[in-house]
């Protein structure tokens, strides 16, 4: 049978971006008919012409091969629109990104400006870099990134603290940056510089020998467990971080809440006195307010004060970051974790609790390492003042200065608190800070 050497062409426009095919699929071979299926890589531009040809058999158009050629063309306007719609998501993504790193650098240069000499040095990445070593003396780890060793060109050691580059949107950043800016004291760690180059971002501290308050007092699985310390030297960390939050409210001419008090964030230098850092999480206010407004709740679990993620507690002001010290208090005293499943007993997973029974009359105060009367005074100093700081009433707290005196005090000065455990009631215990 001789075939007829002539086809049918058929043209039809279809209303796709223009695109380039990377290549091609072979669909259907039958006889001298073939259909290909073009994989295309998205380029838009224009319209273009899809061309269906149709062989005709014997003089007789084939609707089987106009149905296939049809239905490669639908496969391939399905292809254009996913890749068209592809192209549209990672174009959103890629400029919600650009405004998102634009906007945290408009934010810093503003501060810049705005602090003018009182702003910490700026360093360039490839200068902390170099101060580093290149990232090789590792200091610790936590959710905000690393923290490493570093000398300065002058021989001054420091610990460079480098975020992840997912951290956020550059605001507690800012915020630790700015915080720092405004504060001088024996009991806050100095902020000697930064850096901020897009996504790299560095906060570079003075050196702390002997590191945060939490590898020296948890005491069970941890490295340092034989290095404990003294009774007295735990108490005047107590009293140092009790005066560095007093100068936080009180010395600094904006009022700082931190928001973020925990072992973890409390430095030691050589002769173990306590520093105040990471103010990624501090609120700024004026002096003249009482109580600050916040749209979430921020801190860590174990040391936030109830108030701040339940407003039936009451208004968040500076009380909270005296409960914070409380809890962080009671884990000096008991050298562990205030929450520990793995206890003995059953009476003593939550710290606090166990400890309050022991305040009650004919209980005897049951701590490691009491050697003496003048320790046993000591650690009971601590274990009331604690107790009067995690009452669940703000109102009931008491102030930072009153703290600090409280400590400096007399222990025969000091009353044992209400149940810190009991849900507050509209008539407010008695408050220390009247109490003689």
């Amino acid at each position: 049978m001789v075939m007829p050497n002539h086809d049918v062409r058929s043209r039809h426009t279809i209303c796709i971006p223009k695109i380039a095919w990377k290549t091609k699929v072979l669909l259907l071979r039958q006889g001298q008919l073939r259909r290909y299926l073009y994989v295309f890589k998205g380029h838009f531009e224009a319209w273009f012409k899809v061309a269906v040809t149709v062989i005709d058999l014997g003089g007789i158009v084939t609707k089987k091969a106009i149905g296939i050629s049809a239905g490669v063309a639908g496969i391939i306007v399905v292809l254009a629109v996913i890749c068209c719609l592809r192209r549209k998501c990672l174009l959103g993504k890629t400029l919600v990104f650009w405004k998102k790193e634009t906007g945290d650098n408009q934010n810093v240069e503003a501060f810049v400006r705005n602090y003018g000499s009182l702003a910490p040095k700026r360093y360039k990445y490839s200068v902390v870099k170099k101060m580093t070593n290149s990232f090789t003396c590792k200091l610790g780890q936590g959710g905000f990134g690393c923290v490493y060793q570093g000398k300065l060109p002058d021989g001054r050691q420091v610990a460079v603290k480098l975020l992840s580059e997912s951290k956020g949107n550059g605001e507690e950043f800012i915020n630790e940056v700015a915080s720092f800016s405004r504060t001088s004291h024996v009991n806050i760690v100095t902020l000697v510089g930064f850096c901020f180059e897009g996504t790299r971002r560095a906060l570079i501290y003075e050196f702390m020998p002997n590191g945060s308050l939490d590898k020296l007092i948890y005491q069970k699985g941890s490295p340092n467990a034989n290095l404990k310390l003294e009774w007295k030297t735990m108490y005047q960390i107590a009293v140092g971080i009790a005066r560095g939050l007093e100068y936080l409210y009180r010395g600094c001419n904006t009022r700082i809440l931190h928001f973020d008090i925990k072992p973890h964030n409390i430095l030691l230098d050589e002769d173990f006195c306590p520093k105040i850092s990471d103010f990624g999480l501090a609120k700024l206010c004026q002096r003249k307010e009482s109580m600050v407004s916040m749209a979430h709740a921020r801190g860590t679990a174990g040391y936030i004060a109830p108030e701040v993620f339940c407003r039936n507690f009451g208004g968040v002001s500076h009380k909270s970051d005296v409960y914070s010290y409380g809890m962080l208090v009671f884990e000096m005293i008991g050298g562990r974790k205030n929450i520990d499943a793995q206890v003995s007993h059953t009476s003593q997973i939550y710290f606090p609790t166990w400890i309050y029974k022991q305040l009650q009359p004919g209980e005897d105060l049951i701590l490691h390492s009491i050697t003496n009367e003048e320790e046993e005074e000591t650690a009971r100093k601590m274990v009331l003042v604690s107790l009067w700081c995690i009452q669940l009433n703000p109102s009931d707290r008491p102030s930072i200065d009153k703290v600090v005196e409280m400590l400096e005090g007399s222990l025969q000065s000091l009353e044992i608190p209400p149940n810190p455990f009991m849900f507050p009631t509209q008539n407010a215990t008695q408050d220390p800070s009247t109490s003689s």
